[in-house]
C-alpha cells in the first residue's frame, strides 16, 4: 500500500464526462445520467483499500441522506484489476453488494476517467454543482485508519450543505489521502 494524496485540481473545473459500465447492473452511464439536480458526487474508490474500507460506512450513509435531496452520486473504480485481483469487476460486485450501494459502482478499465479527473488515490471526492463545476474536492474528514478519529463526513457534508442551501464553500480544502491508484505498467501516470 502506497500512500497518496489528492491533486486537488483548479475549482470551477468543469465535470469531465465518462461512459462507464455498472458493475451491479451492466448499463453504461454518463456523467450526465449520474448527475442531481442540485448537484454530484464522484468518488473514486476501490475493495481492497484500507482508507476505502475506513470510510466507506459514511459515504454509504452521505449518499443515503442526500440522494432525496437533489444529489447525484457514483463511484468509480480505476485500479488495474489483472494486477490486483481483488478489485475485479466480480469483486466490485460483491463489495457494492455487502455495502448496500444504492448508486452505480463504475469500472474504469482504460483508466481514462482516472485521468481526466486527475484522481491519485482511493478514495478521491469530486463534488459538482448543478452546472457540472467542481465545487470541491478532497477529504470525507480528518479520520484515517488508525488516528483514532471517528469518520464524520463534515468537510465532505459541508460542501454538500453549500449547495443545498446556496452558501459558499470554503476554497481552503484539504486533500483526500489513500493508497494510490493502481495503474496500468503501461499508462504514463
Amino acid at each position: 500500500m502506497s500512500k497518496a494524496f489528492s491533486e486537488m485540481i483548479p475549482l470551477g473545473t468543469i465535470a469531465p464526462d465518462f461512459y462507464l459500465e455498472d458493475v451491479i447492473s451492466k448499463n453504461k452511464f454518463s456523467f450526465d445520467e449520474i448527475k442531481g439536480e442540485k448537484g454530484t458526487l464522484i468518488s473514486f474508490i476501490c475493495n481492497h483499500c484500507p482508507y476505502v474500507h475506513h470510510v466507506i460506512s459514511e459515504l454509504i450513509m452521505i449518499s443515503n441522506d442526500y440522494r432525496v435531496q437533489g444529489i447525484g452520486f457514483a463511484a468509480i473504480s480505476s485500479n488495474d484489476y489483472f494486477t490486483y485481483t481483488d478489485d475485479s469487476p466480480e469483486k466490485m460486485v460483491e463489495f457494492a453488494f455487502n455495502h448496500r450501494f444504492e448508486f452505480p459502482y463504475l469500472i474504469d478499465q482504460t483508466q481514462e476517467i482516472a485521468k481526466k479527473y486527475q484522481a491519485s488515490c482511493t478514495p478521491d471526492f469530486y463534488l459538482f454543482d448543478s452546472r457540472n463545476k467542481l465545487i470541491y474536492r478532497g477529504q470525507m474528514d480528518d479520520s484515517r485508519p488508525g488516528n483514532n478519529i471517528p469518520t464524520s463526513g463534515n468537510d465532505l457534508r459541508s460542501a454538500i450543505d453549500s449547495i443545498l442551501y446556496n452558501r459558499s464553500v470554503n476554497p481552503k480544502q484539504k486533500p483526500s489521502m489513500g493508497c494510490n491508484i493502481k495503474w496500468k505498467k503501461n499508462s504514463e501516470l
